[in-house]
């Protein structure tokens, strides 16, 4: 049997140094399990990250971010763990969504996908005032978003944390959130909050152009968000336009809990989009 080549020798190191360099880097930081998973607490530009691993990553590596409140009403991402997806969050309270806040989720992305080889496209979970979040990503990067899925979400910071109390919905609303919303956003006083045109059943465009699929959970009788001013609306208007939406109404249900008792419904869209996107 010949011999290989110098050259056959050297071009076999290159692509095996190229798949080297390819591959994802370690997730730094603690480790500790989280529901049988494990658990990676960093930090990235100054803020708390968690990304939580499946035992056996899909193909693609697909993850699912959260909004806000890791960790709460959990069993949709457990099940997308049991299913092979990352779960990822980082904690930047207090922001709404608001384009602080997507300079800091871009940093987040960027070291999820270029330095561990996650999806460029993740999944969205919106829970509450999550839903502000996940969605001033799609708009801003809806080529980087896989799919939104809002629970109970906020779709109006005028609904909440505005509401009664700023004469501008059913909700009880917010005032000590309200002054944080003025804040967050650098509004220099209410009118100029209530005149903003890129809260998400404003601003749907990019996310339709896209053809971002939305799965809204939530139930009918929200005290807090209620569904009239938020997920109704935003069902609404994402349909006229073109979007494709979908929506689980829970009869009789106040804000909490969030989620469904039996989660596949959401893994299950989950799954469609990310089979659609390739």
């Amino acid at each position: 049997m010949r011999a290989p080549s110098a050259i056959s020798c050297l071009l076999a190191f290159l692509v095996s140094g190229v798949a080297l360099a390819d591959d994802p880097k370690p997730f730094p930081g603690v480790e500790s399990r989280w529901n049988g998973f494990v658990r990676h607490d960093f930090t990235v530009d100054g803020s708390g990250a968690i990304v939580v691993e499946p035992k056996t990553p899909l193909p693609g590596r697909p993850w699912a971010w959260r909004g806000e409140f890791f960790g709460a009403f959990a069993n949709a991402d457990i099940a997308l763990l049991e299913a092979g997806w990352h779960v990822a969050y980082i904690g930047i309270s207090n922001q709404f969504g608001s384009p602080r806040a997507v300079a800091r989720w871009e940093k987040f992305y960027d070291v999820l996908v270029h330095d561990h080889a996650l999806s460029p496209k993740p999944g969205l979970i919106g829970l509450s005032r999550g839903a502000l979040y996940c969605m001033s990503w799609a708009a801003a990067h809806p080529d980087q978003t896989l799919a939104v899925y809002l629970d109970n979400g906020v779709c109006d910071f005028k609904s909440w944390p505005g509401g009664k109390q700023k004469g501008l919905g059913e909700s009880p609303g917010s005032a000590e959130e309200w002054a944080n919303l003025l804040k967050a956003f650098d509004f220099k006083d209410d009118q100029e909050a209530i005149a903003y045109t890129k809260n998400p059943v404003d601003y749907l465009k990019p996310l339709v152009d896209a053809k971002i699929p939305i799965l809204l959970v939530y139930g009918d009788a929200d005290k807090v968000v209620p569904g009239k001013e938020n997920s109704d609306l935003l069902f609404d208007r994402y349909k006229t336009l073109g979007g494709p939406i979908e929506r689980i109404v829970k009869p009789g249900q106040d804000h909490h809990p969030h989620g469904l008792t039996d989660p596949r419904p959401i893994v299950e869209f989950f799954e469609k989009a990310r089979k659609m996107s390739e």
